[in-house]
């Protein structure tokens, strides 16, 4: 046994001396140790190039106005040179590098106004099996002028439009394109927008291309209930190149039926939509409207196209609301979504202690009143309409007393100041006497009641969780609203001059207070600058 371990250990001896062998490189003739590929390294990066696919001349485009870079496809980032953020934009420009592993990334410095760019890249690939190659090569990018579309429309006088979208609501007010414009600010669909121009009962949107008001036409038709006709308008013709000069204009008729008025629905659509009312509620406006039977507590549909091809008209809208006092209340169990069947006593605020007027109501509110409420109604019995709305329905067919619409408050819980804010799009306001034209007959100026309107759409933002969800909500910073104009502190305060003078007089701890509901901060986003400077650089 001893002899067998000595000549195992003298076998391991002579395994240990021994060299590795080499071979001659298969194109120089070098002694190397062997590798798959059989060629030294010189060898090898002479026949292989692990940098193929990859570009070593690009373009990139920068805006000498704003100075940021183009990020395709549209996206422009601010960078300065040989910053991290320009590197970014450099590497995302680099098309064949998801090929190989990027090792190392870096600038080599050239003369700031050469408008030339080198970026030093190491990369690595294998290129035989269990062979890999590192190379390090330099990518030149050429610095050209573009204008960003920001500046482009900062440079660009709104006369020189090619296509404009009128968009048109024949209504007494203006809480659609209140919310329309907080749609079009969540979605930025109106950035390619020359200028934005009001005009009689809607809003103008100017645009340097046919292709952007189109897209528009299409947001528009996914957030409201409309119908547009297109037409053209031959600005200029050269007969000898057959090149033509077009003016696009495009009328989008928003459909004239808005938030809570009250609907008679046509005898053909109300069968159609399964015996539905006919008197309804609308209940919401969207790309449909939502429709919801306030005695029978049912609730539809209502497709744009159906609407278009049946139109109607409310016979009562949101200002000739009346405010009611909830004096009993009884649910009937019945119950369809949110909506909740009650039997309902109210009387008129104003009525109360001056006589004992009540009416007993039907309703779909049985959710969210009790007794002791404030609700808001239509006083139909009292209302004058026009009865061709009701042409058409059986003679047994009667409208009740009161349809009431939603819980309201007591109006001292609304003089109070917002912890939140709106943002603004840049609107070219019509001059006082189409404005003035466009009002009901008898109203205020035009300054007071554009400013009531809005109030009453923030009031419905702040008691609508549903409606709060599509809109952008900001923190106030008190430093910002104290550094705003007037019109902007307006616009953040619920409440007129004598309504703040009344509130400083109301306990802030009153009872009632406590009732009128809050939006979260968890909905809100970091505070927003409208300073005049800032919605300018908005657009």
């Amino acid at each position: 046994m001893d002899g067998v371990e000595q000549l195992s250990a003298e076998e391991a001896g002579a395994f240990s001396s021994t060299t590795l062998a080499t071979i001659a490189c298969c194109l120089c003739g070098t002694s190397i140790e062997p590798n798959p590929s059989n060629m030294c390294v010189n060898c090898l990066r002479a026949q292989v190039d692990i940098t193929e696919g990859i570009p070593k001349e690009l373009s990139i485009y920068y805006c000498r106005n704003c100075g940021r870079y183009l990020q395709p496809p549209r996206a422009w980032i601010a960078a300065e040179l040989e910053s991290p953020e320009l590197l970014t934009v450099c590497l995302k420009r680099l098309k064949g590098l998801s090929r190989v592993k990027l090792v190392d990334a870096g600038f080599r410095w050239t003369e700031p106004h050469s408008r030339r760019i080198h970026v030093r890249l190491t990369i690595q690939k294998e290129v035989f099996a269990r062979t890999i190659l590192q190379q390090e090569f330099i990518v030149v990018y050429t610095v050209l002028y573009q204008q960003c579309d920001a500046c482009k429309r900062d440079a660009a006088k709104i006369e020189a439009w090619q296509a404009v979208v009128q968009a048109r609501q024949k209504v007494d007010h203006k809480r659609t394109f209140y919310y329309l414009e907080q749609l079009l600010l969540k979605h930025g669909a109106h950035q390619d927008a020359l200028g934005i121009k009001e005009a009689g009962d809607g809003i103008d949107f100017y645009f340097a291309n046919r292709s952007h008001a189109v897209k528009l036409l299409a947001f528009l038709g996914d957030v409201v209930p409309l119908r547009h006709k297109a037409s053209e308008h031959l600005v200029t013709h050269d007969a000898h190149s057959n090149t033509y000069n077009y003016k696009y204009s495009f009328s989008a008729e928003i459909a004239p039926v808005c938030r809570d008025d009250l609907v008679v629905l046509p005898p053909k659509l109300s069968n159609a939509m399964g015996g539905i009312g006919p008197l309804v509620l609308v209940a919401r406006v969207s790309a449909s409207i939502l429709l919801v039977d306030p005695t029978a507590v049912r609730t539809a549909e209502l497709p744009a196209a159906a609407f278009w091809k049946t139109p109607f008209s409310p016979i009562m809208t949101s200002r000739a609301l009346t405010e009611y006092t909830v004096l009993d209340i009884e649910t009937t169990g019945e119950a369809t979504g949110r909506f909740a069947a009650a039997e309902v006593t109210v009387a008129r605020s104003s009525d109360l202690g001056v006589n004992d007027s009540t009416v007993l109501v039907r309703s779909h509110l049985g959710h969210v009143l009790h007794v002791g409420d404030l609700v808001s109604g239509y006083d139909v019995r009292s209302a004058i309409y026009n009865d061709s709305l009701l042409a058409g329905h059986k003679a047994s067919f009667e409208l009740p007393d009161v349809v009431l619409v939603r819980k309201t408050y007591p109006r001292r819980n609304r003089a109070r100041g917002r912890k939140w804010r709106l943002a603004r799009l840049a609107v070219e306001m019509a001059d006082d006497d189409a404005r003035v034209a466009r009002g009901a007959a008898g109203v205020r100026d035009p300054a007071t009641r554009d400013a009531e309107q809005r109030e009453l759409f923030l009031q419905e933002l702040e008691q609508d969780a549903e409606l709060r969800s599509n809109v952008n909500l900001y923190r106030a910073d008190s430093s910002i609203l104290g550094a705003a104009g007037p019109a902007d502190t307006e616009a953040m305060t619920d409440a007129t001059p004598g309504d703040v003078a009344h509130d400083a007089a109301v306990d802030v701890d009153d009872e009632d207070a406590d009732d009128y509901p809050e939006v979260p901060l968890e909905e809100l986003l970091e505070a927003l600058d409208l300073s005049p400077a800032a919605d300018g650089d908005d657009g």
